[in-house]
């Protein structure tokens, strides 16, 4: 479980292909304090942490997870969104984020409002439903605050401090970025389905 709040940016110093996929991120974190078998939130994902030295996890993403996430898209220098998982009696900044990735989205337009950068994203139609202004999305780990939703899209803000620690400073036209539905609306969405079968 995580909260969305980004508390360090890696970068991949290594990819290793065998029959998963292994990476090697660099981080401030104090890597004395992970455990192996910690699990860290690593641009959306919810990685687990199977080796460690001074500085520096690794992670394995199968198949799977590369196939619904950009993690595919990663190469070494790929800079990553950190956050390790939330402890009892943690502040809840966010929002509850699961690290369960629903899509991959694209970044499709950006605009200058004040200090401000709203982000334009695609919005895959079979997830429509489950964005709401006002409501909470994750893209590439990042607790956000939906202000507009469209047909095929929706968009946020981001003010100056998310762009400076995280990789939404650096985040340009094109880019594919991972994508969690609120779990809320998740479990409102299955509730209602179950209800209209009855």
């Amino acid at each position: 479980m995580f909260t969305g709040i980004i508390t360090d940016v890696g970068r991949v110093r290594g990819i290793e292909k065998t029959g998963d996929t292994r990476f090697e991120i660099e981080t401030s974190f104090d890597t004395d304090t992970i455990d192996i078998g910690a699990s860290i939130a690593c641009s959306g994902p919810c990685l687990t942490v199977v080796e460690k030295g001074e500085g520096w996890f690794a992670v394995d993403a199968s198949d799977e997870t590369l196939s619904c996430t950009n993690l595919g898209d990663w190469r070494e220098g790929t800079q990553v969104n950190l956050e390790r998982a939330l402890k009892i009696g943690d502040e809840l900044g966010g929002h509850v984020v699961t690290g369960h990735v629903d899509a991959v989205v694209s970044l499709l337009a950006t605009e200058t409002v004040g200090d401000s950068t709203k982000l334009i994203f695609s919005l895959p139609a079979k997830f429509a439903g489950f964005v709401a202004p006002k409501g909470s999305v994750c893209l590439d780990g990042i607790s956000l605050t939906v202000n507009d939703v469209g047909d095929d899209h929706f968009t946020v803000n981001i003010i100056p401090h998310t762009q400076q620690h995280t990789t939404f400073g650096q985040l340009t036209v094109g880019r594919r970025v991972n994508f969690e539905i609120d779990v809320l609306a998740r479990y409102v969405a299955r509730m209602t389905e179950v209800n209209k079968k009855r």
